[in-house]
């Protein structure tokens, strides 16, 4: 029993459930803009949190399988130890185990879309399907393969459509069917802060990236640029979000998730007077936090 359960704590570890909070952040403020227009469905709510973390936990477990093989992942890296750079899992074991989570998803994403659009709408069916592929493909590729793109430098890049735009607006009309100009505003607000929990972790590996040659962004700018780059994110992020509340202010209520601005300012100050990498480390959790803090008051805000 022991051994079962070292072992399932591994792979739940491998699972990195700390990035879960940021990736639902999106269908959350979509599901509260469908319930404040009036087409709120709990399946394609609850379908829809389930196919996202699954996309999620794959990216996460396709990392650790990437970053493993190519020796990315080694006694210099100053993150939490990954699954396979430790030797508890092997890559042959989390090569498995992405096959079957890629199976999961694309199980739920069949549920999910004919969920939402039934025998009823042949071209958002088509268009779903596509970008559920795409989706799958997008958190494989990330590490892994020749033509890694994380290992190009275009990671910012995929999180921002992804995490932002496909997120926001994909869910919201999953439950229209159409899209809605009130999406698109917190959809880059969404996708700037999670390119940015992205750059804040490129920034920590900065020095084990570059000598084992994977070229993220931060890579590419260095540590200065990379953390001027950081607080262009965040406060870009700031004021869309700002905007968003001024532009469709019904009542003070809607104004709530400015509460949110304090620790991503706090956070700022922290990474700017910050000289040693790992001290980095620990704002991961706070700007992935803080995004699903923004997101969650934003979302109860609009529906008052």
């Amino acid at each position: 029993m022991d051994s079962i359960m070292q072992n399932l704590s591994v792979w739940i570890s491998a699972m990195r459930l700390r990035t879960l909070p940021l990736s639902v952040s999106g269908i959350i403020i979509a599901s509260s803009f469908a319930e404040y227009n009036g087409c709120f469905n709990w399946s394609i709510f609850i379908l829809a949190l389930l196919t996202t973390i699954s996309l999620q936990i794959l990216s996460n477990l396709a990392n650790d399988y990437g970053d493993g093989i190519k020796g990315t992942d080694d006694n210099n890296r100053i993150g939490p130890e990954r699954a396979i750079q430790s030797g508890k899992i092997t890559p042959n074991e989390m090569f498995e185990v992405i096959k079957l989570n890629i199976l999961i998803c694309i199980v739920l994403a069949f549920l999910l879309i004919f969920k939402a659009f039934g025998s009823q709408y042949f071209l958002l069916t088509l268009l779903f399907f596509l970008l559920g592929i795409c989706s799958v493909i997008a958190a494989i590729r990330y590490t892994v393969g020749n033509k890694a793109y994380g290992y190009r430098g275009l990671g910012d890049v995929f999180v921002f459509v992804f995490f932002g735009l496909v997120s926001v607006i994909g869910c919201y009309v999953l439950y229209a069917k159409t899209i809605h100009h009130v999406v698109f505003l917190p959809a880059i607000t969404i996708g700037l802060l999670s390119a940015a929990v992205l750059n804040l972790n490129n920034m920590r590996d900065i020095k084990s990236d570059s000598a084992s040659g994977k070229i993220t962004l931060a890579v590419k700018l260095g540590i200065d640029r990379a953390k001027r780059y950081h607080s262009i994110l965040i406060i870009s992020a700031i004021i869309i979000s700002a905007l968003f509340g001024i532009l469709y202010y019904t009542s003070l209520y809607n104004l709530i998730y400015f509460v949110a601005y304090i620790p991503l300012i706090k956070h700022l100050k922290t990474v700017k007077n910050t000289k040693i990498s790992k001290d980095l480390d620990p704002e991961l959790k706070k700007v992935a936090l803080s995004t699903f803090f923004l997101s969650v008051l934003l979302a109860v805000g609009h529906l008052f």
